[in-house]
């Protein structure tokens, strides 16, 4: 156990594989992720989800991450980020509640990883989006560049985007004051 875990971002747009490369990273590392709690909170609402949800979602996103890395060996990957919750809002209601806009300059972590959208776009209820990929990838590296945080992009099919993923890893690790 270690609260120190180093937290890896997880970001990008839809259907980029955000979920499998956090669960895939966790097994290699043999430790923990943090599951978008988007897509929990969203599957148990009896309603369309609206502008409030999308901060109930940041804050619960942030509060198990703080949890799971408590728990964490050394490090911890996260299934999405606050540039998530950001994007969604700005995207979708034109405006980001203040907390999010804070804690996500805040909220830094040592690592991001963006996922590329070349990926298939695969059909989900709670996806929104396939049309805007480009504009939506666009807008979380220019968010990432904008804030000046380390970031990665990691593109590929498969094996070869969880190598390219690890070796960012590897990278960052050598390159870092970060002990694991």
């Amino acid at each position: 156990m270690n609260q120190k875990a180093i937290r890896i971002a997880i970001t990008g747009p839809e259907s980029t594989g955000k979920s499998w490369i956090a669960s895939q990273l966790a097994i290699q590392y043999k430790t923990l992720f943090v599951e978008e709690y988007a897509r929990t909170f969203i599957n148990q609402l009896n309603r369309p989800y609206v502008e409030a949800d999308i901060l109930t979602i940041a804050q619960n996103q942030l509060a198990n991450e703080d949890h799971l890395a408590t728990l964490a060996n050394r490090m911890l990957f996260c299934d999405t980020d606050l540039t998530v919750c950001k994007i969604w809002s700005e995207v979708k209601y034109n405006r980001c509640h203040p907390w999010i806009a804070r804690k996500v300059n805040e909220h830094i972590y040592p690592l991001y990883l963006l996922m590329d959208i070349d990926l298939e776009w695969q059909e989900d209820p709670q996806r929104e989006h396939p049309h805007m990929r480009q504009l939506l990838f666009d807008l979380y590296k220019q968010s990432l560049e904008s804030r000046n945080v380390n970031f990665k992009v990691i593109s590929g099919q498969g094996e070869k985007r969880l190598k390219l993923a690890m070796d960012s890893i590897k990278a960052f690790l050598s390159e870092s004051t970060y002990c694991v």
